[in-house]
């Protein structure tokens, strides 16, 4: 590939142009460590490595592609410098790589992208303008001001330079797992899962599978109807797959590929995310474990299996909040509501009820005045930690044995 900054046929993309851009991010990257995962393995009955681009530079797997695109712009190019559309991990990437290149750089970024996402970006010297509430709209604007100022724009993933940049990802895990038979990846906009099956094109044993947010799913429909088609609306925890429409490049060659595109809830990217962090120790974003969600899905694959955990940088607020959610989701909190009577000392022996259960309180609320409550009871709202399914189940069967009056929450 050349070094120009024109788009060329996607189908040109392919493992010879993988191992030339590996040669040249060899300096700039790292090989990401790959992970045995013991209770995965026993769940797809089978070997499940993780592949740890979490722990890449600037959090992310972007820097491959960014890096690789922007060291190809020609002098003029690079010194008219460069504009880039992102929610976060993009954004790092083309700030670090425009930092190692000396090129300047300006990252429109959606309103409400995550506070820390915001500020490594600038740290690492690009400056960021928010713009919009998608990284579909922040594209737009990004794409306006680099026609009007004569930069060249910084494609998240449509482009043949980033996708082989993103490839590097596949010749690594073939490399560290060579009896490889399925590579599970989060898709987006499809420059990840788009590389990674460039580079794997001549190894057909493996099968590369993509893994999208149920609520931000755009690939379904438009492998179905054979071309991009985009979506009305999104609504996903997982902001770094959150991408409208795919990609022209990758379309092409996921398409080509065969390459199946699964969806995944939000209650499983926030169990994947708990998962990994209890049992693997790895702390990820929710879109880079959308991988191990499709496995805790049900998603049947050959093993080996390697699974892509795309990214590692998350908003601790989010943080909290999916940990909350997948700890319900597992089972691991109990909401209900409990009638007592309004009078001294009974919630004190609820709470000792509960407390001998087992359970932990975590939140306790009171209810005095409704439509359906006696003048003379409270409804109680309470939150408990619990072990599991098996022990809320304990745990309420205990406190209606108690004679308490116990509601779902």
């Amino acid at each position: 590939m050349s070094g120009t900054s024109e788009t060329r046929d996607p189908a040109r993309v392919g493992p010879a142009d993988v191992a030339i851009a590996a040669e040249a991010l060899r300096d700039v990257v790292h090989r990401t460590p790959v992970l045995d995962s013991t209770a995965l393995s026993a769940l797809a009955r089978g070997r499940v490595v993780l592949k740890c681009e979490n722990l890449q530079r600037a959090g992310s797997f972007k820097i491959r592609g960014a890096y690789l695109r922007m060291s190809r712009l020609t002098q003029a190019e690079k010194d008219a410098g460069v504009i880039a559309a992102s929610a976060g991990n993009h954004a790092q990437g083309v700030a670090l790589a425009a930092r190692l290149l000396g090129i300047r750089a300006t990252v429109f970024m959606p309103e409400g992208a995550a506070l820390p996402k915001i500020a490594a970006t600038k740290e690492y010297g690009a400056a960021v303008r928010l713009v919009g509430a998608t990284i579909d709209g922040a594209l737009r604007a990004a794409k306006e001001q680099a026609s009007a100022e004569g930069a060249v724009l910084i494609h998240p993933y449509d482009h043949p330079d980033v996708v082989a940049g993103q490839g590097t990802v596949g010749l690594e895990v073939l490399e560290q797992v060579p009896d490889v038979r399925t590579v599970l990846v989060p898709v987006g906009g499809g420059g990840l899962a788009a590389g990674i099956t460039a580079a794997l094109s001549d190894h057909p044993q493996v099968q590369v599978v993509g893994v999208q947010a149920a609520g931000a799913a755009a690939w379904p429909g438009s492998l179905a109807a054979g071309h991009p088609i985009s979506l009305t609306a999104m609504s996903t925890m997982a902001d770094g797959i959150a991408v409208g429409r795919p990609g022209d490049v990758p379309f092409a060659i996921l398409r080509a590929g065969g390459v199946p595109i699964h969806t995944v809830t939000e209650e499983h990217l926030s169990r994947a995310l708990l998962h990994l962090a209890e049992r693997s120790k790895v702390l990820v974003e929710p879109a880079g474990a959308a991988g191990v969600a499709a496995l805790l899905a049900g998603v049947e694959v050959a093993t080996p299996a390697v699974v892509v955990l795309s990214g590692g940088n998350i908003d601790p607020l989010l943080l909290l909040r999916v940990v909350r959610h997948g700890l319900a989701s597992a089972g691991r909190y109990l909401q209900m509501r409990i009638r007592l009577d309004d009078r001294p000392g009974t919630l004190a022996s609820l709470l000792a009820e509960l407390a001998v259960s087992g359970g932990n309180v975590m939140h306790v609320s009171h209810l005095r005045t409704g439509v359906d409550l006696a003048v003379d009871e409270v409804e109680i709202d309470v939150q408990v930690e619990t072990r599991g399914p098996a022990h809320c189940a304990e745990v309420r069967e205990r406190l209606r044995d108690a004679g308490y009056r116990v509601m779902e929450g």
